[in-house]
């Protein structure tokens, strides 16, 4: 792959993984967050193969692969079925209106720059220009998490600050061995499948997924 090409397809997919993560902290509606979380999830894949094409290492396309199908795929659908048991459809009373959201994610991702500025002079290749990304990532799922009640919204939130931690984490080190993903993979989807009962769980008991309506609950 020649660099011009490599460097076409980086600033692609992790052009798509920032702009997923911002369109997060502009849309209520949960269905149309967990769709543009696959989207989320097909980038980071592509990320990781990219790599892997670039590297000729075997390994890092059979991570990619996994990835694909867990974050594209298997969390997604995951997120999708909670949504359908609990009826949830819309974030209803966020802590932040849109407008301020957006301008949050904005100055998030500029103090993400900032402050990848030393990785990136530390480190070299057009792959280390992108790490900032995955630190923005990282930032948006906290704001995400911070000014959401819905709690199938914060789960969606913490997939995203997953992704984050990912993406800093395959465009630092060249790739992460595949046992390594396979082990944190796995323990994000037990995390979100966890949390899929137990959302559940406090719709059929409380009628709702609110959390600041259910810390209002007394014994």
């Amino acid at each position: 792959m020649s660099d011009a090409l490599f460097s076409q397809l980086l600033a692609t997919t992790t052009g798509l993984l920032l702009v997923t993560a911002v369109v997060q902290v502009w849309r209520y509606s949960l269905s149309a967050s967990i769709r543009v979380l696959a989207v989320q999830g097909a980038a980071l894949g592509a990320l990781v193969a990219v790599l892997g094409i670039e590297r000729g290492d075997a390994e890092v396309l059979v991570v990619a692969v996994l990835v694909l199908a867990m974050k594209a795929v298997a969390i997604p659908w995951a997120l999708s079925r909670t949504a359908t048991a609990t009826g949830a459809v819309r974030e209803q009373a966020p802590l932040v209106n849109p407008t301020a959201a957006l301008l949050a994610a904005t100055a998030l991702t500029v103090l993400a720059y900032v402050a990848g500025l030393p990785i990136v002079a530390v480190l070299e290749g057009p792959a280390a220009s992108a790490v900032p990304v995955g630190l923005a990532l990282v930032l948006i799922g906290f704001l995400v998490l911070l000014t959401r009640r819905s709690a199938l919204a914060q789960l969606i939130g913490f997939v995203v600050l997953d992704n984050g931690i990912a993406t800093t984490a395959f465009l630092t080190s060249g790739g992460v061995p595949f046992v390594v993903e396979l082990g944190v993979t796995l323990d994000v989807l037990l995390v979100v499948l966890i949390l899929r009962v137990l959302t559940s769980r406090l719709q059929s008991a409380h009628g709702g997924i609110d959390l600041d309506e259910l810390t209002e609950l007394r014994d």
